[in-house]
């Protein structure tokens, strides 16, 4: 997968812990931010530090909305494909665990 042309600032990626069974990453989001388009590799689990509003894009040109709050946690499968961008007007922040024993 190409990544295309970045017009939005990068989100700030902090890893935290990367040892045989997980990847612990810190996410900073500043407003208008982005993580950049990626397929996660194995089944994650995010808990949100901030509330947030975050715009989903999807594969096809789809997109979602979610909002997120403090210490409300949320899974996914592997294998989901997207672009995270903050979509409010203040920073927020999560930290997503990669579980490395449910790999897609």
């Amino acid at each position: 997968m190409s990544e295309p042309l970045r017009c939005r600032e990068p989100a700030i990626a902090t890893v935290q812990v990367d040892d045989d069974n997980v990847r612990v990453t810190r996410w900073d989001f500043p407003p208008g931010s982005e993580t950049g388009w990626h397929r996660h590799g194995m089944a994650y689990v995010v808990v949100p530090v901030s509330d947030g509003k975050m715009l989903l894009e999807l594969p096809g040109g789809q997109t979602a909305t979610a909002e997120i709050k403090e210490g409300v946690a949320y899974a996914r499968a592997a294998g989901m494909e997207h672009n995270v961008v903050n979509a409010g007007d203040t920073p927020f922040s999560f930290v997503e665990t990669e579980l490395k024993h449910l790999i897609g």
